[in-house]
């Protein structure tokens, strides 16, 4: 048996899309959840001899229940790019990590592959908000403008669908997302043809509406914080919202705060596009943060230590930076 364990953004989808378009796979399990649902190892806990790829979820996150799989000889292959910690020394784990926060898990998949679907790649880089990467990466595909803007289009939809507090916040689970792209080796096509992105783009606009009416926190400060409440289109926007806002202000740090409805809050980060640092470090310094440089998250602060937050988030990103 062979499990394939992916993010449920553009990048993990995308990036699974390319490694199966280059190998495809009989008799799989396909193992995702929303963007946030990164121990995603956890749901194959029990796992033996088997086989196993993962990408786009920091090994860190999944550690503990790596070294378990690994003890139960699995074969285990870890395509990714957030914080990773120490690499565990085994024969049966095979690892492609780059950190850096100019790189997403489909361009270190692109690279393995030589580029053979890198179409594919340019679109989830731009879903990661890596615009300059993206076009970095395009360049030999000769795209015209028309074409490079609906890769942009195609990797912020399906970055867009990862979003929500569970499966029930999303227009798709990602795997049924997934398979309705991988009948597709042409990014082109599949934005022609799908019925799903109609869909998408109908949600994203109603969503975006919503957002781009919620005024800033604190107008006074260099950086930008917003709250959102507790709501499904909240929930599904937050990295597209997030995204745009750190483009239109590219020296300032964003942060995004969504009411849960256990009371606890939901935090994006952006680090600012002129200094991509630390996002990480800021939300793994709380309880369920997580991420990588540039873009990172915490899943359930508590709300009293909300102040405790703002207040590191400025000291992180001073406005002199």
């Amino acid at each position: 048996m062979h499990y394939d364990v992916f993010n449920g953004d553009a990048d993990g989808i995308i990036a699974l899309h390319q490694l199966r378009l280059h190998s495809p796979k009989s008799d799989v399990t396909l193992i995702t959840g929303v963007k946030r649902d990164i121990q995603l190892l956890n749901k194959i806990n029990d796992v033996q001899k088997s086989t196993i790829t993962v990408l786009d979820v920091s090994l860190d996150s999944n550690r503990n229940t790596l070294l378990r799989l690994l003890q139960a000889d699995n074969e285990i292959t870890y395509i990714d790019h957030h914080f990773a910690g120490d690499i565990p020394d085994s024969s049966h784990l095979t690892c492609h990590l780059d950190p850096s926060p100019a790189t997403c898990t489909s361009l270190i998949v692109d690279k393995l592959l030589k580029g053979k679907y890198r179409a594919w790649a340019v679109a989830a880089a731009f879903g990661d908000n890596l615009h300059d990467s993206a076009a970095q990466a395009a360049i030999k595909l000769n795209l015209t403008t028309e074409q490079l803007a609906a890769l942009q289009e195609l990797g912020e939809l399906l970055n867009y669908n990862g979003y929500g507090a569970d499966l029930k916040d999303l227009h798709f689970t990602p795997d049924a997302l997934f398979h309705a792209l991988h009948n597709y080796d042409n990014p082109f096509t599949f934005l022609e043809e799908s019925s799903d992105l109609t869909i998408l783009r109908k949600g994203f606009q109603e969503d975006m509406t919503k957002a781009m009416e919620q005024p800033e926190m604190d107008a006074t400060t260099h950086n930008r914080m917003y709250l959102f409440p507790d709501a499904p289109w909240a929930r599904r926007v937050a990295g597209i919202f997030s995204n745009l806002r750190a483009r239109e202000r590219k020296n300032a740090a964003h942060a995004l705060i969504v009411k849960n409805n256990d009371k606890s809050l939901r935090i994006s980060v952006r680090a600012p596009l002129h200094d991509r640092r630390d996002a990480d470090k800021l939300c793994l310094s709380f309880p369920t943060g997580g991420g990588r440089k540039a873009a990172a998250g915490i899943n359930q602060l508590p709300a009293d230590m909300l102040d405790d937050f703002i207040g590191r988030f400025h000291s992180t990103y001073p406005s002199s930076s």
